[in-house]
């Protein structure tokens, strides 16, 4: 399996709901998607608390993000299926973070998957996010 992280840090969140990382597959997937970590820290905060974060599918008005590279875990997997995006609406096979923009999550069809935080997050500063997922 060759495997893969998407993610960033450091970064400051939108003061609404937001997509923090996501990814949407290729139209015509070469490889299945496994997801193996999921994370969302913040440091620098002077006090501690708890945020709700979700994985969520989404499966049209994708978000608009930030352009994201994936990373491979393995020195051997240099080749990726899903490409960093250019900043803007999530497309296929593209990936990003730190979304601007929402859109709506109905039910079916192909979707992109990500973490997804239903309310503003406080503080909004020094976030680290990402996905981690292996092509098999």
């Amino acid at each position: 399996m060759r495997e893969f992280s998407l993610g960033g840090d450091g970064l400051t969140i939108a003061n609404a709901a937001a997509t923090l990382v996501g990814y949407l597959p290729p139209a015509a997937p070469t490889a299945n998607l496994e997801n193996l970590r999921m994370w969302a820290s913040q440091q620098g905060s002077a006090t501690s608390g708890q945020v709700r974060i979700q994985v969520v599918t989404q499966v049209s008005a994708y978000p608009t993000v930030v352009t994201a590279t994936p990373r491979p875990l393995k020195t051997v997997d240099a080749t990726v299926s899903i490409l960093a995006g250019v900043a803007g609406a999530l497309t296929a096979g593209k990936c990003g973070l730190n979304a601007s923009a929402e859109g709506v999550m109905p039910a079916g069809g192909v979707s992109s998957l990500g973490l997804f935080a239903p309310a503003a997050l406080v503080p909004l500063n020094n976030w680290a996010v990402g996905i981690n997922y292996g092509e098999v």
